[in-house]
């Protein structure tokens, strides 16, 4: 499984955190100045200031909020979550093709996560677009919904074509840094769980517990 679309947010923190974001005085800033020297060149939107008290109660919150989703822990392996930004898309804005940078200032990139704030009828375009071997992914998602996918991915940020796209973004640097490996671990640990509610603790249960568990060790950095 090399995507994962989960809930996170309920309506009422979704609706709480964006009229947060766009209340007046809100320190948004051009979204060039924290891109890479490639991502620079195709990246048009705003970016809410990363040092601001709104930027980083707001980022404290998502954090909280993601480590402590069973099904995103189970997922990801999370080690650090990192590099939280706020991003506006306005009409005529877009973000091009790009790979985000395998190393940051804040951590390793494993996974990228795109939280979705706004409303998807409010806006049209905007769709990211997820590049694969064979065709084209896009996604757009109701709002406090995640979409988590492997930061290997080449990505972009469709054009907003009418309204504004608000979404919260960041990295995921994980125990387990190979993504095959990762969603070996996360089915293992799916299947074991599942078998657990449906018939109890086993004594065979216990032997794959025990084979994630030190799989987990072996694989973990």
């Amino acid at each position: 499984m090399d995507y994962l679309v989960h809930p996170l947010l309920d309506q009422s923190t979704t609706k709480s955190l964006v009229q947060k974001l766009l209340s007046n005085g809100s320190p948004w800033q051009d979204g060039k100045t924290t891109a890479g020297s490639h991502a620079a060149k195709v990246k048009n939107n705003y970016q809410l200031d990363r040092n601001s008290k709104l930027a980083l109660e707001s980022s404290k919150d998502i954090i909280q909020q993601i480590t402590n989703d069973q099904l995103i822990k189970s997922f990801a392996l999370p080690k650090l979550i990192h590099g939280i930004m706020f991003t506006r898309t306005t009409e005529g804005q877009g973000y091009g093709m790009h790979i985000d940078n395998a190393y940051m200032s804040t951590g390793r990139s494993d996974l990228s996560f795109t939280l979705f704030l706004s409303d998807p009828q409010s806006y049209e375009g905007g769709e990211l677009d997820i590049q694969n071997m064979q065709n084209n992914k896009e996604i757009k998602l109701s709002s406090g919904h995640i979409f988590i996918y492997p930061s290997t991915s080449l990505h972009a940020v469709k054009k907003v074509t009418k309204g504004e796209r608000l979404v919260c973004v960041g990295w995921i640097q994980s125990h387990i840094s190979s993504n095959e490996d990762r969603n070996t671990l996360f089915g293992l640990d799916a299947g074991s769980k599942a078998l657990l509610a449906r018939y109890g603790r086993s004594p065979e249960l216990d032997l794959i517990f025990q084979s994630y568990s030190n799989l987990l060790r072996r694989l973990g950095d």
